[in-house]
């Protein structure tokens, strides 16, 4: 492993220099406490050591075996990795092309509903996206009990606090537009991209006050108008009772001395009380808090008018569900917008087993890490991967995905591009998303 150390604003920092790129690991953008807003980091005494991942969140696998609890998202993205765990996770990963100036920047906000995941799993990297010329971006934020508690009782000078881990997003969007530049990275040439709960907080900061203006495109995967849509947030005072629930079997009285019991208590309280729950996952999102998310304008009539690349795979989740939500918010741009939005099916069936193109499963395809994946990957899986990210990175350099590497991809909703074995733009195969989603190979795994 070769390094080298860049001078920036902030002071000098070591990296990691690969043949075409550099590359910066743990990048600090932010510190905060339990419950507390973050406060952007700022400059560094002597070179600061930017050659290991910083911590994830904790998370059930900071606790308990993954191999056990998650087998298969394991066995795809996280077996033979080490991570590191803590409630301070304000950390960054950055790669950027050698020599780079002027670049365009993309930022990806991981998945796992909120409650898991991280930037340094096998299956996200930026060497693909440096070498065709961008400058790329992934970034850790508080998750479930940590970076999304909501109570009547947390405030401070502001008012309400809620939604701590869209609060450490919109921090480290807003430490890569003030610092990226030293990096190679344009900071007015952003786009903002996630999968899964990262699409659902990419949806939450297009209408974000604080983020206004601060990309020029989006692109979301697998969670376009979840929320907006379909699983609408819950305000402040509808959600407190849960919280009053974690602090009492946390064995503490009230959301305050919350605050002081230690990680692994609160994981606990927290599961606890989920398990309560018939359906608990609206009570692990983003809340209505008034200051990042509005009732007033999180719907289909405040969507910016920006270009938009969405995608989705065909056994994801519940496909149908899926197809519906983009439907709608393709049908919405065209009315409404002068900028396009261009939509994709990934229908490539993983090779290895019979579990289809499972959610996330487009994400190997996307970062151009098949060969970290155990999956007997064939020369059309290579193809399908630099396609995708080829389309990626048009994206975020023009705002249209259409590039050398594919047949002509036409903006609308009607036929969306299919990464498969021979892609193309076709019409939605919507009998078999029905088919996928009550038989029940649309289910997250």
């Amino acid at each position: 492993m070769e390094f080298m150390t860049k001078t920036t604003a902030l002071g000098a920092i070591k990296g990691i220099e690969h043949e075409k790129s550099v590359e910066f690991r743990g990048v600090r953008y932010a510190r905060a406490g339990r419950f507390e807003r973050p406060v952007e980091e700022g400059a560094w005494e002597g070179t600061y050591d930017a050659t290991q991942f910083g911590a994830c969140c904790y998370q059930h696998r900071a606790f308990e075996d993954d191999a056990v609890v998650n087998p298969f998202y394991h066995k795809e993205f996280r077996a033979g990795l080490d991570f590191s765990y803590s409630e301070d996770c304000f950390f960054l990963n950055i790669e950027a092309p050698k020599e780079a100036k002027n670049c365009p920047v993309l930022i990806f906000i991981h998945g796992g509903s909120f409650t898991g995941g991280s930037a340094d799993e096998a299956h996200i990297n930026g060497r693909r996206f440096a070498e065709q010329g961008i400058v790329f971006v992934a970034l850790n934020y508080r998750l479930g009990p940590y970076g999304f508690c909501a109570h009547r009782d947390l405030k401070d000078g502001a008012g309400a606090l809620a939604n701590f881990g869209l609060y450490d997003q919109t921090a480290a969007i807003k430490w890569v537009r003030r610092h990226i530049a030293d990096f190679g990275g344009d900071p007015d040439n952003i786009t903002l991209m996630g999968q899964s709960a990262g699409a659902m907080s990419v949806d939450i900061h297009l209408n974000n006050p604080a983020l206004r203006g601060a990309f020029k495109g989006a692109i979301m995967l697998s969670g376009t108008g979840l929320q907006r849509c379909l699983l609408k947030p819950m305000s402040i005072e509808k959600i407190s009772a849960f919280w009053d629930n974690v602090a009492a079997l946390a064995g503490v009285s009230d959301i305050q001395a919350l605050k002081q019991v230690e990680p692994k208590t609160l994981y606990y309280a927290w599961k606890d009380a989920c398990k309560q729950l018939t359906f608990s996952m609206p009570y692990t999102f983003p809340v209505y808090d008034n200051k990042i998310l509005f009732k007033e304008t999180f719907n289909l009539k405040y969507i910016p008018d920006m270009p938009y690349l969405i995608g989705c795979t065909c056994t994801d989740m519940f496909p149908i569900v899926l197809e519906r939500l983009d439907k709608k918010w393709g049908n919405y741009i065209a009315r409404h917008h002068k900028n396009r939005a261009y939509f994709y099916c990934f229908n490539r069936w993983l090779p290895g087993d019979d579990m289809g193109a499972w959610h996330s499963a487009d994400l190997l395809y996307v970062f151009s890490t098949l060969e970290r994946n155990w999956r007997p990957f064939e020369a059309v899986d290579y193809t399908i991967s630099r396609q995708i990210s080829a389309a990626v990175c048009a994206f975020a350099k023009t705002g249209n995905p259409n590039c050398l590497e594919l047949p002509a991809w036409y903006p609308g909703v009607k036929r969306p591009m299919s990464f498969s074995e021979h892609a193309a733009c076709t019409e939605w195969h919507t009998k078999d998303n029905i088919q996928f989603t009550f038989s029940g190979k649309g289910k997250t795994i």
